[in-house]
């Protein structure tokens, strides 16, 4: 395979292709499933077979590797740290890839051994969540490094890749010291921290302020723009956007925006009411939002005073070709979980925002959670149900908004981080936990 170019902030800045910068970050969605058949329900690679080691169930001719696991020993003298949740793969160059892994602990959590340094602390003790990086071998996907990358934090749940070769990790605990998941500590948290896929070991954990500070889930960038799209885990959460003041330097600060449909329509949820059709497109403009490190963790409620449109748990976010799409956990009639499109415009008109999918049955989708896309447009779907025994599956929707079972999860926790390897040969996800990161390929039609 020919090595790719490694994109930096310099020639992301350069460059005005938005798929070309996205691919050219060995983070994209390269390699995700092609299916062979056409049309409605027969677009699968057919039944999921038992796995004999019941970890994880695929289609015949699929295969997985476990790559790391809680408790390994890592390079840095500490072990793997439970609760594996949101996961990038950027391509360093050189034939090896890094795997940045969110783990979403809290203050009372299991540290893994001590972490040096890191944003905040509790009874003398760098606070435990935060993110590991995983290097490794693009061919034979043999670990070279694996280490702490950023700790001090509360609760990472997901975050994003940027084109210029990091990764956005995202507080899920907008929390004071005091409060709950806060005793002891002596910062606020909630917020965006990012983490550059070539640091060697644990960088500087700066929190981005003006990116928000609120219940945050994942994020994304436009390549085009550099614009930064923001998910909020919340009932009545909404769809944010953050305009830097320098694109590719977030640490400079900007301006952050809530998304606001032109047409009035003020709630997605479809709850009590139909009040949004699948495919209808709605155009969408953003509008700004003040004193934005919210002490009062009232970013939702002012957004939604101006008009912002509500969006039942929004989770995953992932930008593809000229389009990004959210996943909202527990939204639609049956309250099974939506995906959002979002196209974002390249010219004077309004950008354009429609549901494309809702689930009503259990078997079709099921409380999704992180979200990948594919440059054929399918998506592929961690779930996170919340049921007593849960069965929760890696979903794949077609672009005609048809769910497919990819996977099945044999242990009893949830999927999460689901990326690409950049030859498209590897798909990584976690189990939460116990913590295992998983690689799996098989039989991707490439067409």
């Amino acid at each position: 395979m020919t090595n790719q170019p490694v994109l930096n902030r310099r020639n992301f800045l350069a460059t005005g292709s938005a798929f070309t910068a996205l691919v050219a970050s060995g983070c994209s969605t390269a390699g995700a499933s092609r299916l062979a058949a056409a049309g409605g329900e027969s677009l699968v690679y057919g039944p999921l077979q038992p796995d004999p080691a019941g970890v994880l169930d695929l289609p015949q001719g699929f295969t997985y590797r476990v790559v790391s696991r809680l408790g390994d020993r890592m390079d840095d003298g500490g072990t793997v740290p439970d609760k594996a949740d949101g996961m990038g793969c950027i391509d360093l160059g050189g034939g090896r890839l890094a795997l940045v892994r969110n783990h979403e602990l809290v203050t009372t959590d299991d540290h893994g051994g001590p972490i040096a340094h890191g944003y905040d602390s509790r009874d003398g003790l760098v606070l435990p969540g935060g993110t590991t990086t995983l290097v490794l071998d693009e061919t034979t996907l043999e670990r070279q490094a694996e280490f702490r990358s950023l700790g001090g934090t509360i609760r990472n749940c997901s975050g994003g890749i940027t084109p210029w070769g990091s990764w956005l990790t995202c507080e899920e605990a907008p929390v004071r010291p005091g409060e709950r998941y806060g005793e002891g500590i002596s910062k606020d948290h909630g917020w965006v921290f990012e983490v550059p896929a070539s640091a060697t070991g644990l960088v500087d954990a700066v929190p981005l302020k003006a990116m928000g500070r609120f219940n945050h889930e994942a994020a994304c960038v436009d390549p085009v723009t550099g614009y930064v799209y923001l998910t909020e885990d919340r009932d009545d959460s909404l769809l944010y956007r953050f305009i830097p003041a320098v694109p590719g330097q977030l640490a400079r600060g900007g301006q952050l925006q809530v998304m606001v449909l032109d047409d009035g329509l003020r709630d997605s949820r479809n709850w009590n009411t139909i009040a949004m059709q699948v495919g209808n497109r709605h155009p969408a403009r953003w509008v700004d939002i003040d004193n934005v490190e919210s002490p009062a963790d009232d970013l939702r409620e002012r957004g939604a005073a101006k008009g912002a449109l509500l969006i039942a748990r929004g989770e995953g976010i992932h930008m593809g070709r000229n389009e990004l799409y959210v996943c909202s956990t527990n939204g639609g009639a049956e309250k099974l979980g939506q995906v959002f499109r979002l196209r974002p415009s390249r010219s004077d008109a309004p950008d354009a925002f429609e549901l494309f999918f809702e689930s009503d049955s259990p078997d079709q989708f099921n409380f999704g959670d992180n979200l990948t896309t594919s440059p054929n447009g399918h998506l592929i779907v961690c779930e996170d149900q919340y049921t007593e025994v849960v069965t929760n599956h890696l979903r794949g929707i077609t672009p005609q908004g048809v769910a497919y079972p990819l996977g099945m999860l044999r242990m009893q926790t949830e999927l999460a981080g689901g990326c690409w390897s950049p030859d498209g040969k590897w798909f990584f996800v976690n189990a939460y936990s116990p913590a295992l990161t998983l690689a799996i390929t098989g039989p991707w039609v490439s067409t």
